[in-house]
């Protein structure tokens, strides 16, 4: 994603007389960020999905920006006259992808959801959870520039939804863009660099100071510590992943990173060139006091 997706007055009806789900809302979207989108049932969040995936026009106001966009909605139609495999390998197509790509491709994101068992089943026979990990492999097959996710992990069991969190994570360090929404608040927890609540048809930003009063509070985070190579810097994805990065000991630094995004941190680190070595990994908390054995006193 190389330019931002700006929404300026935005608003959004349904009829000419209907009533106004959402307007006046302003709302940019810039490369290597992850949105939450949060609100009560009806407020428009759907709605505003819709507009950002480009899936719906605003009645007013102006949307610029074009990325390449995928969306996976809150329902998802299963009864599709495909297996899974030849769905997503129907959308590769679609995407650009030779053939062959694309059903390589299918069989790697159904694999990673764990789901490749039902690469030869017809979509109208697979269960609601495993129509949902097919759902968001499309979302994720063709490297999206922005991806949009209305409520995308209902329905998956821990292991999916673990994976669609690192997803989630290694679309952001790529440089693409993540808006969400989930009903659980714990979903990501920490990891946003913004969360706007839809009120009123419109949109207000939540403030870091709002998490005592219901927002959404820090989530688990893990402590790498690495040992890079005699004055190189940490590589960009390492800093982009990362919540904090500190220099213990000339070349050592400890990082603390989103339990979720810990993947994504480690394979920065490990294919950097040269490849810094990865001392230790352990769970942490992002403001308790920590001092490296390797550190300067």
């Amino acid at each position: 994603m190389h330019r931002d997706l700006r929404l300026t007055a935005v608003g959004r009806r349904y009829g000419i007389r209907g009533p106004w789900v959402l307007r006046g809302v302003d709302l940019v979207i810039a490369p290597g960020t992850l949105t939450r989108i949060e609100g009560a049932n009806g407020t428009g969040k759907s709605t505003l999905l819709r507009l950002l995936a480009r899936l719906d026009a605003p009645s007013e106001g102006r949307i610029t920006g074009r990325p390449r966009t995928a969306y996976v909605p809150e329902r998802f139609p299963s009864s599709l006259p495909f297996t899974a495999a030849g769905y997503l390998t129907h959308l590769g197509s679609v995407h650009g992808l030779g053939r062959d790509t694309a059903a390589r491709a299918a069989l790697t994101w159904l694999e990673r959801f764990g789901a490749g068992g039902y690469a030869g089943t017809p979509m109208a026979r697979l269960s609601k959870g495993t129509s949902q990990k097919v759902a968001v492999a499309q979302a994720l097959l063709g490297d999206p520039e922005l991806l949009v996710l209305d409520e995308a992990w209902t329905g998956l069991d821990a292991a999916a939804r673990a994976e669609l969190e690192r997803a989630v994570a290694e679309r952001t360090a790529a440089g693409g863009a993540v808006v969400f929404v989930d009903h659980d608040p714990r979903r990501l927890a920490g990891v946003p660099d913004a969360t706007y609540t839809v009120t009123g048809g419109g949109l207000l930003r939540r403030s870091d100071s709002d998490s005592d009063s219901g927002g959404t509070a820090d989530g688990p985070v893990t402590v790498v510590v690495a040992q890079g190579p005699a004055g190189a810097p940490l590589p960009p994805e390492a800093v982009r992943a990362a919540r904090s990065a500190e220099e213990t000991a000339p070349g050592r630094h400890r990082l603390t990173v989103p339990a979720s995004h810990s993947d994504v941190l480690l394979r920065a680190l490990l294919t950097a060139r040269p490849p810094w070595h990865v001392v230790r990994v352990e769970p942490g908390t992002a403001d308790a006091p920590h001092r490296d054995p390797g550190s300067r006193p």
